[in-house]
């Protein structure tokens, strides 16, 4: 399938992110890891989790300027794309879901976040949000990626804060999709025009559904959890007439495959 970057979404290290820039986990458990030759050049981008944020976030943004690979130059931040054999353009904006909504230690059904804990921070972020989806207004695909889920039917479910702040500013500016993860699974959900992929497979897997009866019926299209399964992803790619996502066992193994329509035909 091949690719052009990796999009880390959030909990990058497991269980309390790290301690400073030069914390052995960036080397044990990502430089050293993901050495495949087709991963090897990629540049990856990431944003934080709450777990990250159990630790510490700005270490994560200063490892920027210590690795070629690792790109995570603000808590949240937008990514301009090129839209392949076309001039079209896609817009790819990073969000701080744990700056919005708040902590949550994930133990516990469906743990929600407490709440922002610097409500002026978070008024900040949501009003650079607001102005990127305006300035979005000409890109023929927008996507919106955060570490909590909108919609899920898996443990965590959906996140109430989410719901009331960002689900509203999706369906407005007719966003292509939004990408997260949180949930250790994989999801697609379609509700009001915008695709919700949740990706949260790269580490362990879990089959439980608590929340099927949380979501708009009809949205779920999608879910693979098998405890026994190595764990997968999703695939993203844009051409001119469509944004395909392919969710994929890390054996390679295609799952599911969806294509979203850019937003200008």
């Amino acid at each position: 399938l091949g690719g052009d970057f990796v999009l880390a979404l959030g909990d990058n290290f497991y269980y309390s992110g790290v301690r400073d820039e030069w914390d052995p986990r960036f080397q044990d458990t990502f430089e050293r890891v993901f050495v495949a030759p087709g991963l090897r050049g990629l540049p990856w981008y990431v944003l934080a989790g709450n777990h990250d944020h159990a630790g510490n976030v700005t270490a994560q943004l200063r490892y920027s300027h210590r690795s070629p690979r690792w790109h995570f130059p603000h808590p949240y931040y937008s990514l301009r794309l090129h839209v392949p054999g076309s001039n079209g353009s896609a817009r790819l904006l990073a969000l701080d879901t744990e700056l919005l909504c708040g902590h949550t230690d994930d133990f516990g059904l469906g743990a929600a976040p407490a709440g922002p804990r610097d409500a002026a921070a978070a008024g900040a972020h949501l009003a650079w949000l607001r102005a990127q989806l305006e300035a979005a207004a000409g890109d023929s695909f927008v996507l919106v990626a955060g570490h909590y889920p909108v919609w899920s039917v898996a443990k965590h479910g959906p996140t109430p804060c989410l719901l009331r702040l960002l689900r509203p500013l999706l369906r407005r500016h007719r966003v292509t999709a939004y990408l997260c993860g949180h949930d250790h699974n994989l999801q697609y959900l379609e509700e009001g025009g915008v695709g919700y992929v949740l990706s949260g497979a790269g580490n362990f897997m879990e089959d439980s559904r608590p929340h099927d009866g949380s979501v708009p019926p009809g949205s779920l299209r999608f879910f693979f959890g098998s405890p026994a399964s190595p764990g997968g992803f999703a695939h993203l790619r844009l051409e001119p007439g469509a944004l395909t996502v392919t969710f994929l066992e890390s054996t390679g193994r295609v799952l599911h495959r969806v294509t979203l329509p850019p937003r200008h035909p």
